[in-house]
This record gives structure tokens, sequence and C-alpha cells, in this order.
């Protein structure tokens, strides 16, 4: 594995510490050069109550690896949040920087209406 995905990883376990010891459920998220993916997941880790992607039937048709593809990810991921009864959470980037896909993606399912 190399440096920088090791480092990411670590980022990441940090974060999800700290979530685990807030009890609250979590927006994570994880981009790859092609896509993006969000999943709200239960205060112990062990089920996922909604989860969006680029690769959605909905979201496929344009391009996938954009901030306008993230900013709709966000807006549907806040609406199946909503709809399982979520409303605060914490956001876990996944060790990712705060900043492009990630930025817009959060920034969206802020404006949908989850708040963390």
């Amino acid at each position: 594995m190399n440096l920088k995905k090791q480092s990411r990883l670590r980022r990441s376990r940090k974060t999800r510490l700290k979530i685990r010891e807030l009890e609250v459920m979590r927006l994570c998220v994880h981009r790859s050069s092609q896509h993006i993916y969000a999943q709200v997941i239960s205060e112990d880790g062990g089920k996922v109550l909604a989860s969006a992607s680029t690769l959605d039937k909905t979201l496929r048709s344009g391009a996938t690896g954009n901030i306008a593809a993230a900013t709709e990810v966000g807006k549907l991921i806040a609406e199946r949040a909503k709809a399982a009864g979520v409303q605060k959470l914490a956001f876990d980037r996944s060790g990712f920087q705060y900043h492009g896909r990630i930025k817009a993606l959060a920034e969206a399912a802020r404006a949908g209406g989850l708040e963390f």
C-alpha cells in the first residue's frame, strides 16, 4: 500500500474513533476517480440506513466524477436520510481533504436539510 493511501486511512481511523465516542449516526463519503459514494450509517456502525452514489440510474446518465455529480449525490442522500428519519449526524470524510467533490457533497446535504 502506498504512503498516500496509508495516510488517508490513518486519518479516517482517527475520525471514526471520535465519531464512535460521540455515539451519533455518520454520513460516510468515499470518492474514486470516476465516482462518489455516500452512506448514512447507524451509531454502532452495524447498519446502513440510506445510501446514494453516482452509480444510481438517475445520476449515471451524465458525468460522474465532477463537482456537479457530487452535488446531486448530496441532494439525494439528504432526501433519503430524511425519509429514513435521520436529521442530525456526523460527517465522515474518510480521510479525504474537505475540498472539491467532498465539499460539494457536504454543502448539498446541508442544503437538503441534514445537520452536521
